[in-house]
């Protein structure tokens, strides 16, 4: 696969959010992290607002989408980080530098 753009930061993947391909590059890595899988611009913007504590019926309603859909974003942004829950999720983005408090 090409990597369309570099992102790094959610207001990277805002900005190109018409790209269809990203590859997030985490800001700081462990000599034990393994590969992060690519995040869409989708997944960091459910994930910034996971880190904000909302619902996922809040998510839903801040991006215009269903609680299905928020759903199906969680499971593939913990699938990715390697997250067991939404905390942990939070506690991997932050660590390998996707997102910011």
């Amino acid at each position: 696969m090409e990597v369309v753009a570099e992102v790094t930061t959610i207001a990277d993947a805002r900005r190109l959010r018409d790209v269809d391909a990203y590859l997030v590059v985490p800001q700081t890595a462990d000599d034990d992290d393994v590969a992060l899988d690519p995040l869409t611009a989708r997944e960091l913007e459910v994930l910034a607002q996971l880190a904000d504590g909302l619902s996922n019926k809040a998510i839903a309603s801040r991006l215009g989408i269903s609680d299905e859909t928020v759903k199906f974003h969680l499971s593939a942004i913990f699938g990715k980080l390697g997250a067991s829950n939404r905390t942990d999720a939070v506690r991997q983005a932050l660590r390998k530098g996707l997102i910011e408090l």
